[in-house]
């Protein structure tokens, strides 16, 4: 009953100045509509990195060439071409955890369609390719394993040269050329759209890599094979039995360094998200400034409030009331502003979560954690505000207070 007599009369006593009171609140709610948005943001762009790099494949795993040292300078991954065929097939004969595996070659290309051209990425893959990707086809299908055998000259468009070449038209059937050699057409992957480091996945276009190899550039190595494993629990396994089978292959001995780079999607995937918990965290603590003035601003108009009632605490004083009792009022009083500035920031910051995920594709996500991080850090920093000016009022000199004008 004490308890609920403080809060009526917190409230009454802020109420008699409701424009001072709502503005003194407008502090705390526009730091936690801040740190809402803004953590609701990072979450939200975190979430779409990962779907994306889930969208490469979970279980993949993607084999580079060696690097190099050309004038004492060391090259990156895939610098030199020290895969052949021949790892290929030891690894699809002796690596079980091994599901699926496609090399893959890449070198930028002129395609010449008709009247039409496009610069754009030429990939020598095997039909694995897409199945290791994930990668499903918005008309036609992929090339055949025949295709491969036989070095056949056909093709798989992304969208984005399937756009620039034939407009939006069907290209399955007709005939494209790179380097003078036509190649029909048999399918136009689903659009994929832009890789979290800002690459187009559509910008390119598939070829068996027999083809790629022995009717176009004539070379006998492969910038990188692609593997899927079996499950996600055996990818590790997977990256083990490659490794030892290729060291051994390449007849590297125990204290020299792999001529080759095994890469997961779960590095990936790991990196970005650390990335990304950073970026959430940076966006968190911008926002959470805001709360601080906000508190400030609490802790301001409460000095203001402890001045102007200076004689009404000296008569309370005077007639009994004990100093825990004006401490105790003035904290609920602020305790009070920053619980309602609190309310009003998480109901400002749905709407402004809600108005982002309606006009923009990228779609941040509201959590009940960071909806109660945001409140009671509101909480904490009216407490905290409230404390100086309540002891202040607590601690006036009975005397001295009745005698203010």
């Amino acid at each position: 009953m004490r308890s609920l007599m403080m809060a009526r009369m917190a409230m009454q006593a802020l109420a008699q100045n409701k424009l001072r009171t709502f503005l003194t609140t407008l502090g705390i709610i526009i730091g936690v509509a801040s740190v809402i948005a803004m953590v609701a943001l990072g979450q939200g762009a975190s979430a779409s990195v990962q779907a994306r790099i889930a969208g490469l494949g979970v279980n993949v795993l993607t084999v580079f060439g060696g690097s190099a040292t050309t004038g004492g300078a060391r090259q990156g991954s895939a610098a030199v071409e020290s895969l052949r065929a021949a790892d290929v097939e030891a690894i699809r004969r002796e690596c079980p955890s091994v599901r699926l595996l496609s090399p893959q070659l890449r070198r930028s290309a002129q395609v010449i369609a008709g009247d039409n051209n496009w610069a754009t990425g030429l990939q020598g893959v095997d039909t694995a390719y897409f199945r290791i990707r994930e990668w499903t086809f918005a008309t036609g299908s992929a090339f055949e394993a025949i295709d491969t055998t036989v070095s056949a000259k056909v093709c798989v468009l992304g969208e984005t040269v399937r756009q620039q070449l034939f407009g939006n038209a069907d290209p399955v059937g007709a005939v494209v050329r790179v380097n003078q050699v036509p190649l029909r057409v048999v399918g136009v992957l689903t659009p994929r759209g832009q890789t979290s480091f800002g690459q187009d996945q559509d910008d390119a276009v598939f070829i068996p890599y027999t083809t790629f190899m022995n009717r176009l550039y004539g070379t006998d190595r492969f910038s990188m094979i692609v593997l899927s494993a079996v499950s996600p629990e055996e990818v590790d396994a997977a990256r083990a039995e490659v490794t030892s089978l290729l060291r051994q292959r390449h007849h590297i001995r125990a204290s020299s360094d792999d001529d080759f780079y095994i890469r997961t999607q779960q590095e990936i995937a790991q990196a970005a998200e650390q990335t990304t918990a950073i970026f959430t965290l940076l966006l968190g603590g911008i926002a959470a400034v805001s709360l601080v003035v906000g508190g400030i601003g609490i802790m301001n108009i409460m000095l203001v409030s402890v001045t102007e009632r200076t004689r009404e605490i000296g008569v309370r004083l005077a007639v009994g009331a004990h100093r825990r009792d004006i401490l105790v009022q003035f904290f609920t009083e602020a305790l009070v502003l920053s619980v309602l500035g609190g309310l009003a920031g998480i109901l400002v910051g749905a709407i402004a979560v809600w108005v982002v995920r309606a006009l923009s594709p990228w779609a941040p996500i509201m959590t009940v954690s960071s909806v109660l991080v945001a409140f009671f850090c509101a909480s904490a920093v009216g407490l905290l505000s409230g404390y100086y000016p309540a002891r202040k009022a607590a601690h006036l000199d009975p005397i001295e207070a009745l005698r203010h004008e």
